[in-house]
């Protein structure tokens, strides 16, 4: 039988030479691996407007999208994640947890030091190729 294919986007929130990742939660699939935040999208949402409801619905922030990039396909055990990724600013709001176990301003050149959620790894391959 065929896995589902579930579309998600990301947001690659930067602040200069800095970029935001989150830590999953313990309770989360794929427990306490660091990630783009996001989320998957909603039947008749478009992608950007996904992204900007995850970002406050996760991190309580208003953001601006500045760029798509490539999409990601990762295959799971139990799924395929098609991962849409953003790179975006905060506009405004203090960053609040409401569903990781941390988060941390990362510099890019330390990106590859982190223990990546899978998809997230491709992820980071195209913000060095494409920003």
């Amino acid at each position: 039988m065929a896995k589902p294919m579930i579309e998600v986007t990301c947001a690659i929130i930067l602040d200069g030479e800095r970029v935001l990742v989150t830590q999953r939660s313990d309770e989360m699939p794929h427990p306490l691996k660091w990630e783009f935040p996001g989320g998957k999208l909603k039947p008749g949402e478009t992608p950007e407007g996904c992204i900007i409801r995850e970002i406050r619905e996760e991190l309580g922030v208003e953001i601006s999208v500045r760029q798509l990039l490539p999409s990601v396909k990762h295959t799971y055990s139990n799924n395929i994640v098609k991962l849409i990724p953003f790179v975006c600013i905060v506009k405004h709001g203090d960053i609040s947890l409401l569903e990781h176990r941390s988060y941390r301003w990362v510099q890019r050149s330390d990106l590859d030091q982190l223990d990546w959620l899978e998809a997230d790894v491709e992820v980071v391959e195209l913000l060095n190729r494409y920003c």
